[in-house]
């Protein structure tokens, strides 16, 4: 590896992310902390895949640079490890390797790498392929894999936005009932089409009425956000409750879409009934207040859900109430 970063332009600049450099040698593992720190990266250091796993869990880093022979734990281990644990499962990792065997490639991308260098290699390419994995990184949180809407980075940005220009909106949260039950007893895959399904009705019946201006964003889950003019919320909402209450009962088994309930055995081994599936949309709206910010908006979306959630079957509630 190369020190010369004359080459690099402003782009190489890191944007305070944190990195977690593994490698069992301290004078790499010193030199890439000098040349990543310059650039604008928080980093730290491990040794060892044990120690970096540690790390790791103890706070996790937006990238881990990890070397693939190391002593203890190595870097195949490391990332396997990475990948299991739900606290650093989203971690980016790009592996450095003194081999370029196509083998070790293959393995380090199917045990979850995200890149693969092979050394020696000079700075300029190591904060390319840093800052590739990390854009990419925050697409995909920007963005829901599950159902391609926007995720909750886009959804806050854009309300935000729509804040700070004093525009007036409303935002309809929007919340499935008895999903959990529905995905205990149908499965995840199943139900993972429920979700987009439920997405793409959002999609249809807002943006036929608002003429395309809506923006529709999935929070996670079985929670979604709608923004519209507030003139428009009241008819988007009541188009969601009536086109959901037609089609998703087709998502159900004949017997139990003809019976009106699914059974579910709960933590106390009981048989539980369960309704089928209806939806919840909680209305915050400028019509009546000015919001801050966006997690002031959300949350009163969220009571309002909350609320209209008591009641049986799918409704929405808008709130009506001043500053």
């Amino acid at each position: 590896m190369t020190s010369d970063t004359t080459d690099v332009d402003d782009g190489g600049v890191g944007g305070g992310e944190s990195l977690l450099v593994v490698d069992d040698d301290p004078f790499i593992a010193r030199l890439l902390e000098i040349e990543l720190k310059a650039s604008g990266y928080d980093v730290r250091v491990a040794n060892d895949g044990v120690q970096a796993l540690a790390a790791a869990q103890e706070r996790s880093p937006d990238l881990v640079l990890a070397d693939v022979m190391m002593p203890n734990m190595d870097g195949f281990e490391l990332t396997r490890r990475l990948r299991q644990d739900p606290r650093t499962a989203a971690v980016s990792v790009i592996m450095l390797t003194a081999r370029g065997l196509s083998a070790d490639k293959l393995e380090g991308f199917a045990i979850g790498a995200d890149d693969y260098i092979v050394k020696p290699f000079d700075t300029p390419e190591l904060l390319a392929r840093i800052r590739g994995v990390l854009r990419r990184s925050k697409e995909m949180r920007a963005q829901s894999p599950l159902t391609g809407l926007p995720g909750n980075v886009r959804i806050e940005e854009e309300i935000d936005g729509r804040v700070e220009r004093s525009e007036d909106f409303a935002i309809l949260y929007v919340d499935l009932d008895h999903f959990k039950a529905y995905n205990d007893h149908y499965g995840f895959m199943r139900g993972d089409q429920v979700i987009q399904f439920t997405a793409q009705l959002l999609q249809d019946a807002s943006r036929e009425i608002s003429g395309g201006e809506a923006f529709v964003g999935h929070v996670g889950g079985d929670d979604f956000v709608v923004v519209v003019a507030p003139g428009m919320a009241a008819v988007v909402a009541q188009a969601i409750v009536e086109r959901f209450d037609m089609e998703a009962p087709e998502r159900y088994d004949d017997i139990d879409r003809a019976q009106g309930f699914i059974e579910v055995t709960n933590r106390r081994g009981e048989l539980q009934r369960f309704p089928l599936l209806s939806v919840s949309i909680g209305i915050a709206t400028t019509e009546m207040r000015r919001f801050q910010h966006y997690a002031e908006a959300v949350a009163v979306a969220t009571e309002m859900k909350s609320f209209t959630k008591a009641a049986p079957g799918s409704s929405w509630a808008m709130d009506r109430r001043g500053p």
